[in-house]
């Protein structure tokens, strides 16, 4: 059996191999160019006419073009009526937005499980955290694997709770045919660096509500009603932000976009020959769709078995040795997010505000986040990593095959790896 590289082996997967997300041709470059010449840089006709060119794209009636999904989540949360002292049930493993979000509105977070085989919300203990001051419910499509919205809506339904999804990471993202970010109330997509809609950094709000739409747009521009695309008046009718995008940036993300039915069935390709080279490799959980969903690949997610390998005990430590063996083959696979969201300090200590608010706020209920209640969320957190260049265009199959072999052949051997230190 060939010598693993972290002890000296070749390295599998060559240097270069791997391209850099995302690609950049001569449309990007003849977009971003006419609108730096063109005189409106900051919201501008660009940002317009994304709005719209997204909107069509993923099937929803109304859009706003945002400076982040972070933005596009807060303005979900108040445009749905969430406010002081009003819970929010949400995912207990996600990026940190996805909760923190929920603060941003001076609502409390109430953390759900996840499904190990899914890693999202486990949609059946949600409706156990709904109380008097539910208000609402974020559901967060990780990875880019749909939650089951209809377990999500009919709760939402039975409960009368607004659904905010977050799509930060699921554009094209399918569940029972339908695409995510049209089930809920609204939703919020990101544009960051290494989403499958690229623009460096930006968002987009999404909803098929008119009011909701216009409470978001309020929350978006200074607390104005009228948009910098209208005669503004000036005036703050209400708490707002600033979380508008600018024109570069949108031209950029139209380019992008006109690009993304291709970049999809590449992706699409790419995690279908990654499962295929991958199937029955020792101590290896491979990330699922499950029936009606289809997950559009954006964080190709693996878990590894700890309890297999002998390390049920101490498994964030001999998942860090796995990495480092991965990443001496030249895998480019890493730790998303190493702590699960009630862990988090902010979430801890009580003291989003200073002084215990929102949790001490005379209108919230008491809040428990005892670690104890997110035991799959813990389990996943201690043994995953992911990747997402090695399946992005321009990668085709080559790569995917080198890196399979990078990831095969470091698993066959993975009991050498108790003598790393």
């Amino acid at each position: 059996m060939e010598k693993l590289a972290i002890f000296g082996g070749q390295q599998t997967v060559p240097e270069g191999l791997i391209k850099s997300w995302p690609p950049i041709d001569d449309t990007d470059r003849k977009m971003v160019m006419a609108s730096l010449e063109g005189g409106k840089h900051a919201f501008g006709p660009n940002c317009v006419a994304f709005q719209k060119e997204f909107a069509d794209w993923n099937g929803n009636q109304f859009a706003i073009n945002t400076n982040s999904g972070t933005a596009a989540l807060h303005m979900g949360i108040a445009a749905c009526g969430c406010g002081a002292g009003d819970e929010v049930i949400v995912t207990s493993y996600s990026w940190s937005s996805s909760a923190t979000c929920i603060l941003h509105h001076n609502c409390i977070p109430v953390f759900v499980d996840i499904k190990f085989e899914t890693m999202n919300i486990d949609e059946d203990k949600i409706e156990a955290a709904v109380t008097p001051k539910t208000k609402a419910i974020v559901a967060v499509h990780l990875h880019g694997l749909p939650v089951n919205m209809d377990k999500v809506m009919a709760i939402a339904k039975r409960h009368k709770l607004k659904v905010i999804e977050d799509a930060c990471q699921a554009h094209g993202a399918l569940f029972q045919g339908r695409k995510v970010g049209t089930w809920g109330d609204c939703a919020a997509f990101s544009f960051n660096q290494n989403k499958c809609l690229c623009t460096g950094e930006g968002g987009m709000f999404v909803s098929n509500d008119e009011t909701i739409y216009n409470n978001a747009k309020q929350l978006w521009s200074f607390g104005e009603t009228r948009t910098p695309a209208e005669d503004r008046d000036y005036h703050a009718y209400a708490l707002g932000w600033m979380y508008r995008c600018n024109d570069l940036t949108a031209a950029f993300g139209r380019a992008q976009l006109a690009k993304m039915d291709g970049y999809h069935d590449t992706l699409a390709a790419n995690v279908k020959k990654m499962n295929e080279c991958l199937a029955g490799t020792p101590h290896l959980i491979l990330p699922e769709n499950y029936p009606g969903a289809e997950g559009n690949g954006y964080n190709y997610t693996m878990r590894f078995d700890m309890e297999a390998l002998g390390h049920a005990d101490d498994p964030r430590e001999f998942r860090d040795k796995i990495v480092r063996a991965l990443k001496a083959e030249g895998v480019q696979t890493s730790v998303w997010q190493n702590f699960i969201l009630p862990a988090m300090t902010v979430f801890q200590a009580k003291n989003g505000y200073g002084k215990g608010c929102p949790w001490d706020c005379s209108h919230a209920q008491p809040v428990d986040y005892d670690l104890s209640q997110y035991p799959m969320a813990q389990k996943h957190t201690d043994s995953h990593t992911g990747m997402t260049q090695p399946l992005r265009a321009p990668n085709g199959l080559d790569s995917v095959e080198a890196t399979a072999a990078g990831i095969r052949k470091v698993m066959e051997q993975a009991d050498k790896l108790n003598d790393l230190e």
